[in-house]
């Protein structure tokens, strides 16, 4: 997979809202589970794969790949044999746990509330 060069030609970033651009990468079904997952220390594929239970191998890979790329998780290759491959938080990634956790503490609280007004907005009592 080649990597995208975000700096725009006059030296500008490609995607000038910082917002935007780092919600749409972190923001999928799957990143915030394997930042908190690493959360604990390093881990192996496998073991990332049991503790997330329902993800695949390959969304797994995908969403592994793209935190790397973005800096909040570093992997590390072992000359060994078979080959023994790590994941674990770069500094960037367990910066970013101490606002994951507030949105995951917000979501926690008002869940129930959000579901309530789907339900309220579903059945025409608006």
């Amino acid at each position: 997979m080649a990597k995208t060069n975000l700096l725009a030609a006059d030296g500008g970033f490609e995607q000038p809202c910082p917002i935007r651009d780092v919600l749409d990468r972190i923001g999928d079904q799957w990143s915030l589970l394997v930042l908190d997952a690493l959360e604990g220390g390093t881990k192996r594929f496998n073991e990332l794969m049991r503790t997330l239970g329902d993800i695949s191998k390959q969304m797994l890979s995908l969403t592994l790949k793209r935190l790397e790329e973005d800096g909040f998780v570093r992997r590390t290759v072992y000359p060994e044999v078979p080959p023994r491959v790590e994941y674990d938080l770069t500094p960037l990634g367990h910066s970013f746990l101490v606002p994951m956790k507030g949105l995951v503490a917000w979501a926690d609280e008002h869940h129930r509330h959000v579901c309530e007004a789907r339900t309220h907005y579903r059945t025409g009592a608006r």
